[in-house]
């Protein structure tokens, strides 16, 4: 490999060739500011707060300058500052100044920026536009006053998820981002994945927040409120009260579950293992029965979501089983308002996601049992650090004492893992394998599945059959790999998609998570790393081992793909 001196601010540094100005000064720890960068998605030098003097006549942008081979580099001198500081000023003086009350207050990096750079918000005072703001969709509010035209959020979208549902409109000082012909975000083929307010350095992206909802039912005398927090979550929560990426809180978050007044509190992580039941079941008899394959999994809504807009003819392939968090709601509101003689009509399930996208999945007409919504309410992991603050309580503090009621809340190592892209694959194959083999087989991990790769394959071989199996990291590499698929390019039995790149772990409603600090970690894999430490911690691995789940099927479901299995547990889908 080509290495290349480059001196920075006077700080010799040897970087590979091909790296930019920017990464060069990471290295030689240097300290660059950005808007528009974000390591691996957006890296167009529009934002020009990445200014620096390369010796050439103008300031170039360190985001996309290449080095070269004994480049000069000076970051701080008084042009790059004034620079700067004017580029920031301006966007300033177009931008809807809330910061109080944004919900990105003290994490948004036009506001950090503001500060380091000593920004006059009113130098340039002048005419603004105000625009209506976008909040009709159950998962997204797009607030285009907040806009500062970075385009990270289109980046995501088209780039990354291939789907386009925003871009830029109009020209010049009328320049937004937004959906074509003046259409809301409801309105578009958007999947709800929130991967554009992970990107988004401002709050003109956010959730839709319900936490006034679920203030009013733990408040209701008349309510009985039950929480399931998603796998997930409890390797991100932290990260909003101060703790380093991936840290598992799993006891602290039910902790302060049971503080905020929540009357039960259930894991999501039963219904994981509930899923595997279901869905592994469903594989074994396609592949027997000569079913649609290759099966794709359908715990992801957002993935659904673009099946239904983008590949109608691929929805018999898509298993017929709820997502966990809607199986978890369906067994509170029956098998468990039935133990312990409770009206379901009277049960609140609030769901804590990792997910926006879970908000849309709440609101669809299918995901109902006896005219009841199975998940009344659905918050993301940021919705429920609101309300751990905003009650005062200190998270960190917490004991690390696990809380969860019993009955449906005891989960195994395959559980936790469903957060991580290839984890619902692996969890599925560890029955899948017992199941074939007639026998519990002894190695229950499957490396090959994890990673953040775009597409991974693998094949397994469990009971004399080869399962040739595929997971796809994202709706982009989930569509490269479908039109491999239609294109008799390649063959599966099996095919896990999570929308997000990542998995859950990376969803829409997570902690956020800086570009500056994207630059040296990754929160894809710092979180999963908390999931998989989980699974490894739990005594029994297997879904189908699981004392709870055992219990459930032999008082109340019969048997996994039963009627009662199918009427509680399983599902359709519709063309878009």
């Amino acid at each position: 490999m080509d290495m290349l001196n480059v001196t920075i601010d006077g700080v010799k540094v040897s970087v590979p060739a091909g790296t930019t100005v920017l990464e060069a000064a990471r290295k030689a720890n240097i300290h660059i500011p950005t808007l528009c960068y974000l390591k691996d998605i957006n890296q167009i030098g529009a934002c020009r707060m990445c200014v620096v003097d390369v010796g050439a006549r103008a300031l170039a942008a360190a985001c996309v300058m290449p080095v070269s081979e004994g480049m000069v580099v000076k970051t701080n001198t008084p042009a790059v500052r004034a620079a700067r500081k004017s580029v920031l000023e301006l966007i300033l003086s177009n931008h809807k100044r809330e910061c109080l009350s944004c919900v990105r207050s003290q994490n948004c990096e036009l506001q950090k920026l503001a500060v380091e750079l000593g920004a006059d918000e009113t130098r340039y005072e002048g005419a603004n536009i105000e625009y209506p703001l976008d909040a009709i969709s159950p998962s997204l509010v797009r607030d285009p006053n907040k806009c500062i035209l970075c385009r990270r959020c289109v980046a995501a979208c088209r780039q990354v998820q291939q789907i386009g549902a925003i871009g830029a409109v109009e020209r010049g000082f009328k320049t937004q981002i937004a959906p074509a012909f003046g259409k809301n975000i409801l309105e578009t083929n958007c999947i709800f994945c929130g991967q554009c307010i992970n990107a988004c350095p401002v709050g003109a992206l956010k959730e839709k927040d319900d936490t006034d909802k679920v203030w009013a039912a733990i408040n209701d005398p008349e309510k009985i409120v039950v929480v399931q927090p998603a796998p997930a979550v409890r390797v991100a929560l932290g990260e909003e009260f101060g703790m380093p990426i991936g840290t598992r809180v799993t006891g602290k978050m039910t902790q302060a579950l049971k503080r905020l007044g929540f009357d039960k509190i259930f894991d999501t992580d039963f219904a994981a293992d509930l899923t595997i039941m279901e869905e592994a079941t469903e594989l074994v008899d396609r592949i027997k029965n000569g079913g649609a394959l290759p099966m794709f999994t359908s715990c992801s809504p957002g993935w659904i979501k673009y099946c239904e807009h983008n590949f109608p003819e691929l929805i018999p392939n898509l298993s017929s089983c709820k997502s966990p968090m809607q199986m978890e709601g369906a067994i509170i509101k029956s098998y468990w308002a039935e133990k312990a003689g409770v009206d379901p009509e009277k049960i609140v399930v609030v769901a804590v996601m990792p997910c926006t996208s879970k908000k849309f999945e709440a609101s669809r007409p299918e995901m109902a049992l006896n005219g009841m919504r199975t998940v009344d309410i659905s918050i993301t992991t940021r919705e429920l650090a609101r309300m751990i603050k905003s009650a005062g309580i200190q998270f960190a503090q917490l004991p690390d004492e696990e809380c969860f009621d019993e009955l449906v809340a005891e989960s195994t190592g395959a559980a936790p893992i469903f957060g991580a892209t290839g984890g619902v694959m692996e969890a599925a194959l560890r029955t899948a394998a017992d199941w074939l083999e007639g026998r519990s087989v002894e190695n229950v991990e499957y490396k090959a599945l994890r990673g953040i790769e775009g597409v991974k394959e693998a094949e397994v071989t469990v009971g004399g059959l080869n399962l040739k199996v595929a997971i796809a990291n994202s709706t982009g590499a989930a569509k490269r790999l479908i039109k491999k698929i239609q294109a008799g390019e390649a063959t599966y039995h099996f095919v896990e998609v999570m929308a997000c790149p990542g998995g859950c772990v990376n969803g829409g409603g997570q902690p956020i998570v800086d570009a500056s600090t994207r630059m040296d970690v990754d929160p894809r894999v710092a979180r999963a790393a908390g999931l998989y430490a989980e699974d490894e911690a739990k005594t029994i691995r297997k879904s189908h081992e699981n004392p709870d789940i055992i219990k459930v099927y032999e008082d109340f479901l019969g048997k996994p793909g039963s009627h009662k299995a199918h009427e509680l547990l399983h599902t359709t889908y519709v063309k878009r």
